[in-house]
């Protein structure tokens, strides 16, 4: 019988085949990092599953598949939000996190300094991103160096340092002590709205003017404290998707390494249609990994096991989708409150077969659908009965039914959940 390293030569050359309908595969630079992506499942391991599925031991091969799958969701990533008190650092942990000050689950705030020690918040749909409220900064006693010992600087990724109105000498002293400690830092100028709503009232009001100076006056004040050319970002914590936010992703994606930065994207709230994209291509890479995986199986012959495996496969991928692009009725409710639209009106313009939400019979019809999956599967065991080529073959087949179909479903989920933000902000696009 074939090895799993058979397969992956079948299905490199399939991912040539399908390369038109897969962005940045085509150079070698490109693949050799897709490459890397597939050696999250290393061969012994699949050889392993493949071992315990022929065994008949379907419930334990079931388990070790979603664990595999599921190994991007273990990558841990931890984010230090810090600031004086009274910044609203609390309402932007809530924020990154999709939350309202309200909701459940949501970090305390309040007119006072509300978190007096470190507490950890999980995301509340992937619970390997974790934002850590600090306490305050700024009083008398303050002492940077000593702050970040008491906070356990080194279990954090980055800091994102928040002041509300002035950046004050604390800000730069804990800036400068993250530097020395070789820790990623980042200046957030918060409660941007009530200063827009401010200056609105002004006959001569021009919102980037009126940015222009916020940003340029911050950047004095660090200037006068003795931190030069540093990154403001302005930062509203009641509609992250204004101002500054995309920039202030986009610098932390170039800060992260590979698997980290895939994180980060999944899990900020999808909230302009430039984060809706990268939700997208972030989502593409784990169609290669799945599809492997779903190759090797097919190579088993056992009857009927190779769709049961896709099914899980694709059912998994798709809960994937839908969480990340915030198309669940919770998601999707919070949407409404922002943008006082209903949720009918936001559902009225999604199309894609899975609008209604995810189900067995609606998945099971776009598998059975997706390059004529029920004559394959019938090939698909024939074939894997017979040594070494036969098992290509079928693994070849599986491959290209699970990815097509992925592919198909995340483009249709995404431009979903792209309509429904243009609906949700009335923005006009091209």
């Amino acid at each position: 019988m074939a090895t799993c390293d058979d397969i992956k030569k079948v299905t490199q050359k399939e991912v040539k085949d399908v390369q038109n309908t897969t962005p940045d595969i085509s150079s070698a630079e490109n693949t050799t990092e897709l490459e890397k992506e597939y050696d999250i499942i290393k061969p012994e391991e699949l050889e392993e599953i493949k071992e315990t599925i022929s065994t008949l031991n379907l419930p334990t091969a079931i388990l070790k598949l979603k664990n595999f799958v599921d190994q991007g969701e273990r990558v841990e990533l931890n984010i230090a939000v810090t600031g004086e008190s009274g910044s609203g650092k609390s309402t932007f942990v809530n924020a990154f996190r999709g939350l309202g000050d309200e909701d459940e689950g949501s970090a305390k705030t309040g007119v006072v300094e509300t978190t007096m020690e470190t507490e950890v918040y999980l995301h509340p749909k992937y619970k390997n991103v974790k934002v850590w409220d600090l306490p305050g900064i700024g009083t008398p006693n303050f002492k940077a160096d000593v702050y970040l010992e008491q906070v356990k600087f080194e279990r954090y990724d980055f800091f994102i340092i928040i002041a509300s109105d002035r950046f004050r000498e604390c800000h730069a002293q804990l800036a400068k002590a993250i530097m020395k400690m070789e820790k990623k830092f980042y200046f957030v100028r918060s409660k941007i709205d009530a200063n827009i709503a401010a200056e609105g009232r002004k006959k001569s009001f021009n919102l980037q003017k009126t940015l222009n100076v916020i940003r340029e006056d911050c950047k004095k004040e660090m200037k006068n404290i003795g931190f030069d050319s540093p990154q403001i970002f302005l930062i509203s914590c009641f509609d992250l998707g204004k101002y500054d936010f995309n920039r202030l992703q986009e610098t932390m994606e170039k800060d992260l390494s590979k698997h980290k930065r895939r994180v980060l994207m999944l899990a900020i709230p999808n909230i302009t249609l430039e984060i809706n994209e990268k939700k997208k291509k972030a989502l593409e890479y784990d169609i290669v990994k799945v599809s492997i995986l779903s190759a090797c199986v097919a190579a088993v012959p056992v009857p009927g096991l190779s769709f049961g495996v896709d099914l899980l496969i694709v059912n998994n991928e798709i809960e994937k989708y839908y969480s990340a692009f915030g198309l669940d009725d919770s998601s999707l409710q919070m949407l409404c409150e922002r943008s006082g639209k209903t949720i009918e009106e936001l559902k009225s313009v999604m199309k894609s077969p899975l609008h209604r939400g995810i189900n067995p019979t609606t998945i099971l019809s776009l598998l059975t659908a997706a390059s004529l999956y029920a004559s394959e599967s019938a090939v698909e065991y024939a074939c894997s009965l017979i040594p070494v080529f036969g098992t290509m073959v079928a693994g070849g087949m599986s491959y290209l039914t699970v990815s097509r179909m992925l592919r198909k479903t995340l483009h249709e989920l995404a431009e979903d959940a792209r309509n429904v933000l243009i609906t949700a902000l009335q923005t006009e696009v091209d």
